[in-house]
């Protein structure tokens, strides 16, 4: 098995609308024609199109070039992203010039989308799309139009030690106001979205909420729980829980499992207050020249045998059964939340580009960390 390199999955969005505005404007952004389907060449010879892909590193096939050239014709070259923002700035630098295709996060695809640089979905040229789970296939959409293919879906909850606590943790408030015993032995994560999740659900309230009294009770919250951690962490959390530092951590779904390939005492759960849901998708972007190939690449990365790849390496469900369905049985065993625990992953609240109320969360997460203990 490969693990892909950990990766941010920052969320600086009002930095993000600043940049994609930007670029949209100097692109002659708001053509009418900007929400339509490009027009595609059914006969084109895909042997004479090289389709670029900005991607993560490890987070796809290390063969999928030559996978593509030899059942479509098309070339594909690789270029990678270190972090969402990373993506951003290869794109609204050069307003997409010599990339066909991204991978990115759900809010910044959506936020790409909504300000016309990414290519709205013909699915009728996506043979494998109808592999997709309807339920992701409705997170792609902007205004009932898919613009990006679903590629792995997310959720956050409590990732801990087995071992080291006397009991699962079942609530947000086990990370947020913990047993003192564990205090000092939690961490949460720091990237705004994240960091303000587990006191957003805990009070009832929704991910994806602009209300400013809503957010003043988050602060409050996040405030009296900082004394309680270790660290806010977004990258070596499980690493901390296979040392023993920590015993509980914020954690996403997969990132835990890669604490369960190293400590089989580590477990994950999602609070009963419930957690979001959202995919990193793939889209391509509507100043691509190569939309032919681009469209074959993307439907190649679909095929379920691609697709199983995702899943079998790095470790995070896709949403696509007949994938699931060829994971060796080992590998959903020791990994319930890709076997017997899969729907569980699957009941979150869909986490959605928050516009200009970024600038909220942006201000709270700043008040947050600068607060005494």
């Amino acid at each position: 098995m490969t693990t892909r390199t950990l990766r941010s999955r920052g969320t600086a969005a009002t930095a993000l609308l600043s940049l994609v505005a930007l670029t949209f404007a100097a692109c002659g952004g708001g053509d009418d024609d900007a929400a339509e389907p490009s027009e595609l060449d059914p006969d084109a010879d895909l042997s004479e199109q090289t389709v670029v892909v900005s991607n993560w590193a490890d987070y796809m096939p290390p063969d999928i070039a030559e996978i593509v050239q030899k059942e479509t014709g098309a070339k594909v070259e690789v270029t990678n992203h270190a972090t969402n923002e990373d993506m951003v700035a290869k794109v609204t630098g050069s307003g997409g010039e010599g990339l066909d295709v991204v991978f990115g996060s759900q809010p910044y695809l959506q936020a790409f989308a909504e300000e016309g640089l990414l290519e709205p979905l013909d699915t009728e040229y996506l043979e494998n799309w109808d592999s997709l789970d309807p339920e992701a296939q409705g997170l792609a959409e902007v205004e009932d139009q898919p613009y990006f293919a679903p590629y792995t879906w997310v959720t956050t909850g409590i990732c801990y030690r087995s071992d080291l606590v006397d009991e699962a943790p079942t609530s947000w408030y086990d990370l947020l106001q913990p047993e003192e015993k564990y205090r000092g032995k939690v961490t949460m994560m720091g990237t705004e979205r994240w960091a303000v999740l587990p006191a957003q659900k805990a009070l009832g309230y929704s991910v994806n909420t602009t209300d400013e009294d809503e957010m003043e009770d988050v602060k409050e919250l996040m405030v009296d729980a900082k004394p309680n951690l270790l660290a806010y962490d977004d990258t070596t959390f499980y690493e901390r829980l296979v040392s023993g530092e920590a015993v509980m951590v914020e954690a996403w779904d997969g990132w835990c499992n890669y604490g369960i390939a190293e400590n089989p005492d580590i477990d994950f759960v999602v609070p009963e207050e419930g957690s979001d849901l959202w995919v990193d998708g793939i889209g391509i972007l509507k100043s691509s020249e190569n939309k032919e190939a681009a469209y074959a690449f993307v439907d190649t990365i679909l095929d379920p045998k691609n697709h199983a790849w995702a899943s079998e390496n790095i470790l995070y469900n896709v949403p696509n059964d007949e994938a699931i369905s060829l994971l060796p049985e080992n590998l959903t065993e020791q990994y319930e939340t890709l076997g017997a625990r899969r729907e569980e992953m699957l009941q979150g609240e869909n986490m959605v580009d928050i516009g200009e109320a970024a600038t909220l969360y942006n201000r709270i997460i700043t008040e947050v960390t600068a607060s005494d203990e």
